[in-house]
């Protein structure tokens, strides 16, 4: 092979090339997920919906989102990488620029639903394209800039949507987004280099579901799934309510104030590459479980009527997060021993399932209990469910001493 023909590394241009353009992406569509999730209560009032119906805007694109997955993850092993990364683009601005033009808020869930299964394609074919077209040794940079844009586009978009709807109008943050989604796909366009060993799959469609169908007949494997839907269950549903409780008395702080609270989401950026040190020192399970009570631990303290002890808590919540998200994928790579992928592809969507369940079936607790009564379902089911893992752990394990 020509030394012009290997797999790019560090010191290459079309590396950084490859690197900045799916940051770029990833941080576009991350920040498209979640920009609703502080203006929930303004279209609680615009619309005049329930708290429940204006959860739909998050959940439903979550579940287009998770339908993405499966249907382009499949297309994108046959089809290509880099199509599905730019569809992906251009089918997440499509919506922010259609949105504000009407006013059914029927249409809006839908329109968010199709934004969800469009984001999908970045997602379904990002990493894959990473691993086929880069040198080993220089692709866990690479990946650490996708997975970093992940939580800063996260981050962003709760924080720049609050500020510009408290300033304008949230119609006004939808054209921002869309036109910084044209501007993106358009360096994507020119930037991305087109794929050089990537090898369309030829097993039958079959084959994947035999693989999906092993992982799910797994006791270990669907215990760890089951965690990846509490971690987001828990997280999610603190910062889908939160802007609910900050709006109201005590606090009445404005829209712009409760955005700056999502700054704390960037804990993520430092708190994935804690994890990943943690893994090459020390045991994987008693970290992961350290990670999820520090997360409860977060959790039990907005409990405070402090506003600097809430920010505090969401800090710690966040933090013991990305702790417990991080160890956890880690521990899906370990324990399955084929079809990697397939497996990969089940957590990633448990992760959303959880998206979508924290966002909507905690909106009952919120309505009958208010903030206390879902602290306390958010703080204890994660705990819950460890208990509940340990005991089967060891369950698993007398089985197989037998």
């Amino acid at each position: 092979m020509l030394e012009s023909d290997s797999p790019y590394t560090i010191h290459d241009i079309d590396f950084w090339k490859i690197s900045l353009s799916l940051a770029l992406a990833s941080f576009f569509v991350f920040a498209s997920i979640y920009a609703i999730q502080p203006l929930l209560p303004v279209f609680v009032a615009d619309y005049g919906i329930s708290v429940s119906a204006s959860s739909l805007l998050l959940s439903l694109t979550i579940i287009g989102l998770i339908i993405g997955l499966i249907i382009l993850g499949f297309l994108s092993d046959r089809l290509g990488r880099t199509i599905f990364i730019k569809l992906s683009l251009i089918g997440t601005v499509i919506p922010f620029l259609m949105i504000p033009l009407f006013e059914s808020y029927y249409l809006f869930i839908i329109l968010r639903f199709l934004q969800g299964f469009a984001s999908a394609g970045l997602l379904a074919s990002a990493l894959a394209y990473l691993n086929e077209e880069m040198d080993r040794r220089s692709v866990g940079v690479a990946t650490g800039l996708y997975i970093s844009s992940n939580a800063l586009g996260g981050m962003a978009g709760r924080v720049v949507t609050g500020y510009l709807t408290d300033h304008y109008s949230w119609p006004t943050a939808f054209y921002v987004l869309g036109l910084a989604g044209v501007f993106i796909f358009f360096i994507v366009l020119f930037l991305l280099p087109k794929s050089r060993y990537f090898k369309p799959s030829e097993l039958p469609f079959r084959k994947d579901l035999i693989g999906f169908g092993h992982h799910l007949k797994t006791p270990s494997l669907l215990v760890v799934f089951g965690l990846g839907i509490i971690l987001q269950f828990s997280f999610t549903g603190v910062w889908t309510y939160l802007p609910f409780y900050l709006e109201g008395p005590p606090f009445e702080l404005s829209l712009k104030t409760i955005s700056y609270m999502f700054f704390a989401y960037g804990i993520g950026i430092i708190a994935s590459p804690i994890a990943g040190w943690m893994v090459g020192h020390l045991k994987l399970t008693p970290m992961r479980v350290a990670g999820v009570l520090v997360l409860s631990s977060g959790v039990f303290i907005t409990l405070s009527s402090s506003i600097i002890m809430i920010v505090i808590g969401l800090c710690v919540l966040c933090l013991g997060f990305f702790i417990a998200h991080s160890l956890t994928a880690t521990t899906v790579s370990e324990q399955a021993t084929h079809h990697k992928g397939s497996a990969a592809s089940l957590y990633l969507v448990s992760y959303y399932i959880g998206v979508a369940f924290g966002s909507t079936l905690l909106s009952p607790i919120w309505s009958s209990f208010g903030w206390s009564g879902l602290v306390l379902v958010a703080g204890f089911v994660p705990l819950i469910y460890i208990i509940f893992a340990q005991l089967m752990s060891r369950k698993m394990r007398t089985i197989r001493a037998r």
